[in-house]
């Protein structure tokens, strides 16, 4: 081929930015696909049980398939920051960056992408501040508390069109990927009900006390309250976040934020139109003042036409259940790793007889979907959409908590009232 014939750099570009507008791929994103033989390097934001246990571990585990690099940890925490740093130091044989400033994290430039593992309230800032500086992201749910935050995130995530795996990992398990297929068949018929219990005989944030007492000099007190208002050091309070409404909305953040992203996942639904919700604290009233009801039901009411209820009693650990209920029987997914149907209740007469294990669907993990994803630009199981969808549900089910009115959401308008 003479030099006449042969496409420029530019036109090279243009065409193959051409191509990825028919694959669904972005000329942006295009640009952005990483090589093979390219290093990611990742930093981790948060490195307590979450970060250091699943995060830094699961990407661990792909490292050196996906030629993956931990190269800056950031922590509020002396304590985390210090095994965070032993642990890539030993993996790698070198020291990361170690901060306890998540802008100095995202200011270094061999930085790639950011696994997001901070408290409740930082999630959205964190993600945010990401999507404002191209850095891909890995970040955990809830996605958001309040309606601002959360558009306020994700339009910053569209705008770099930057690759987004939010943390609700079920969709990345084989037996609940085998569900979401067989949910499609229409094999429960017309379903009308969904809904979970998740009870314990204690609230979960009790357990995070353990850490106390904490010295002032080993935290970095101001860094944790970010975006809520500066306050005297509290080492109660940083200790117990999960149970302290300001930074966590408790079981319906921690828990039902889990559960309403299956059912979005294996159903197909996006949003509720409304929610009603009730709850208190009934067992767990002591010293320490939590203020994140011990239990609290809330129902939400999709378009698809059924309804969903989702409820946890921390004062008894007994009743747990997970079921999907249509007129030609249910999905049982009590036992996540091992849900089945049957013909259990049915009233229409369909295939379903006694119970039977649903067939798994092989697939990818969730932080293997991710960095997958990081490489090709294609869309991870779990990207912002579906962030965004479970909290929307989780704010709108909080809310009718607090105000004790039924909530609707506006999803054209991407509003929240009272109705």
């Amino acid at each position: 081929m003479s030099t006449h014939d042969s496409p420029t750099r530019r036109e090279f570009f243009k065409r193959a930015a051409a191509g990825t507008a028919v694959l669904g791929m972005s000329a942006a994103s295009y640009a952005r696909v990483v090589g093979a033989n390219d290093r990611i390097r990742i930093a981790q934001i948060g490195c307590g049980n979450r970060g250091f246990g699943a995060h830094m571990a699961g990407v661990y585990k792909h490292a050196k398939e996906q030629n993956v690099d931990i190269v800056a940890i950031c922590d509020v925490w002396k304590e985390h920051l210090d095994r965070a740093t032993a642990k890539v130091n030993e993996w790698y044989g070198r020291a990361p960056l170690a901060t306890t400033k998540y802008e100095e994290v995202l200011a270094t430039k061999n930085v790639d992408a950011v696994m997001i593992a901070s408290p409740d309230h930082q999630h959205c800032m964190h993600l945010e501040a990401a999507g404002k500086v191209g850095k891909d992201a890995y970040c955990e749910k809830p996605l958001a508390m309040n309606m601002e935050e959360l558009k306020s995130a994700c339009n910053a995530v569209k705008a770099a069109d930057i690759v987004v795996q939010i943390g609700t990992q079920s969709r990345s398990t084989p037996a609940l990927v085998g569900c979401r297929k067989l949910y499609q068949t229409g094999v429960l018929g017309k379903v009308s009900r969904v809904e979970q219990y998740r009870n314990g005989n204690r609230p979960n944030w009790y357990k995070r006390l353990v850490r106390l007492p904490i010295a002032k000099s080993q935290l970095d007190w101001q860094e944790f309250l970010k975006p809520r208002p500066d306050r005297p050091f509290d080492d109660l309070l940083f200790a117990g976040w999960y149970g302290y409404r300001e930074f966590c909305s408790g079981s319906i953040g921690q828990f039902m934020s889990h559960f309403i992203d299956l059912v979005h996942f294996i159903t197909g639904a996006k949003f509720p139109t409304s929610a009603v919700a009730m709850g208190d604290t009934f067992v767990w009233e002591d010293e320490y003042k939590f203020d994140c009801p011990d239990q609290v039901e809330t129902t939400l009411i999709y378009p698809e036409g059924f309804m969903v209820q989702y409820g946890t009693n921390f004062g008894n650990g007994s009743g747990n259940r997970t079921v999907m209920c249509g007129t030609q029987g249910i999905m049982d997914l009590s036992k996540r790793s091992k849900p089945t149907v049957s013909g259990e209740g049915a009233y229409e007469k369909g295939t379903l007889g006694e119970a039977a294990a649903v067939e798994p669907v092989e697939c990818p993990d969730h932080f293997l979907d991710w960095l997958q994803c990081l490489r090709s630009r294609k869309t991870p199981v779990a990207p912002i959409e579906a962030g965004y969808q479970h909290a929307v549900a989780c704010i709108l089910s909080d809310l009718a908590w607090e105000t004790g009115r039924r909530q609707v959401y506006d999803q054209d308008r991407r509003e929240i009232r009272e109705g």
